[in-house]
């Protein structure tokens, strides 16, 4: 049994301590916002936050984040920078096929939380590891500069 700290509220999981966090959320958690994509940290879908960090879930074992915070899209609108990018995303109509976005999300949330006010090479080189099959790139940074807007920077 392993204890995580998901969200705000301690969890106690019955995985391995190799684990993926990716499973021990989607698996152990009932977490299913975050997804499963590429299963080797390339594609940025399965991305939550540990301690604040944007990290892929997919390649991070469970015993390396036992002790500190993990949040996942299901918690993303727990601050005015969630709530700035969630917003944004909708005013903009970001979603296509909606597969990336979870991880899309977090990693705008970890870029703003840092960055406030990104430039155009920022937001790439922050969201970079993130595919979009759909390539809604240009939809996901106009959101970004939407949220930083809404934040008051």
């Amino acid at each position: 049994m392993i204890t995580l700290n998901i969200n705000g509220k301690q969890r106690a999981l019955d995985v391995a301590p190799d684990t993926p966090l990716l499973w021990a959320l989607r698996d152990g958690a009932q977490l299913t916002g975050t997804k499963y994509s590429c299963g080797m940290s390339l594609c940025g879908a399965c991305t939550v936050h540990v301690d604040g960090a944007a990290v892929r879930s997919c390649s991070t074992p469970v015993s390396t984040v036992v002790g500190k915070r993990i949040r996942t899209i299901e918690a993303a609108d727990a601050d005015k920078v969630g709530q700035a990018v969630q917003a944004a995303w909708r005013k903009l109509d970001v979603v296509q096929c909606g597969y990336c976005q979870s991880g899309q999300i977090m990693g705008a949330i970890s870029l703003l939380q840092k960055t406030r006010k990104p430039t155009d090479a920022q937001i790439d080189e922050a969201l970079q590891g993130n595919l979009c099959r759909c390539a809604t790139y240009v939809r996901v940074r106009a959101a970004v500069h939407e949220a930083a807007k809404q934040l008051g920077v």
